[in-house]
């Protein structure tokens, strides 16, 4: 008996690395798979692998990022498998660029895709489990949504669906629908494009050594898990901390200016948050820690 067995799930951007290791293992593991690429022939490919090895799998060519096309990904999933008990949100563009050289093309297509198009799917799907009478959905984010060097508009859209993921799982509790945020950390092709990600990420931390965690939550073994940010790199699992509201918490009766000033040049200094995936000090607070040194 697999983890998934009885269950139909959608990954989208399974035609490689970390979204077909998620389909094979979603396929191994008991669920029938509609296996989603723009890249047509990879998705034949993935899915014709899994029918190979006895698993049930469609591929969908269609796009996560026009509303219509997300519709009928879903609506694949019901007409071949009758039902739709999960969705991985795996689709997604990366691109390395400073930020005052960066493209409004890329930049659109980037939230098109790695933003919008989680919501069109995700919306086509939940109204399917809302009538079933539950699901699962895991929206793949990333770390960097901290914050990193040249990532400025990946971040932003990663950071967005780890924040869209803990209001849908508000949202969609009382229908008995968890929704968590996955932050994946493998050798990719999206690593092969960046020196930096090369450097920090290993060949041995296979897109394989993640699908497990996915897995987990798209099953029934994981009831009662919902609004979750969790980041796992092959051999390391853990949570992610949700942003909240930092003490001291300064009251006045009005703020002015000035005394904004007084409040930054006072108690809030010492408060100062490392930002980044880097957890670089701003200049003010390294200036307290090393008397000095300001930059």
């Amino acid at each position: 008996m697999g983890i998934l067995d009885g269950k139909a799930v959608v990954i989208t951007g399974a035609g490689r690395g970390l979204g077909e290791a998620y389909a094979m293992h979603a396929a191994q593991a008991g669920a029938a798979v509609v296996v989603n690429d723009v890249d047509g022939d990879l998705a034949d490919q993935v899915a014709e692998h899994i029918r190979a090895y006895g698993g049930r799998a469609v591929a969908s060519a269609h796009t996560v990022a026009d509303p219509s096309e997300a519709e009928k990904i879903v609506g694949m999933c019901l007409t071949e498998f009758g039902r739709v008990d999960g969705l991985v949100n795996n689709a997604g563009l990366n691109y390395e660029s400073r930020p005052w050289e960066d493209d409004p093309d890329t930049i659109r297509r980037t939230v098109e895709v790695n933003l919008l198009g989680v919501i069109y799917t995700g919306m086509a799907a939940m109204r399917a489990m809302r009538e079933q009478g539950g699901g699962s959905i895991v929206n793949i984010s990333s770390g960097a949504f901290l914050g990193q060097r040249k990532l400025g508009t990946y971040s932003a859209t990663k950071g967005a669906v780890a924040s869209l993921s803990a209001s849908w799982a508000l949202d969609l509790e009382s229908e008995n629908i968890r929704v968590n945020a996955v932050c994946p950390v493998a050798h990719t092709r999206m690593v092969w494009k960046s020196e930096r990600s090369l450097r920090a990420i290993p060949a041995d931390r296979t897109p394989g050594k993640v699908a497990p965690l996915v897995l987990f939550l798209l099953s029934d073994d994981a009831a009662g898990i919902t609004g979750q940010v969790v980041r796992c790199n092959g051999r390391q699992l853990h949570l992610i901390g949700h942003p909240y509201f930092k003490q001291p918490i300064l009251e006045s009766d009005a703020w002015d200016t000035p005394s904004v000033k007084r409040a930054f040049d006072g108690v809030l200094q010492a408060h100062l948050e490392p930002y980044g995936l880097e957890k670089r000090m701003p200049p003010r607070l390294r200036e307290l820690v090393e008397p000095g040194r300001t930059a």
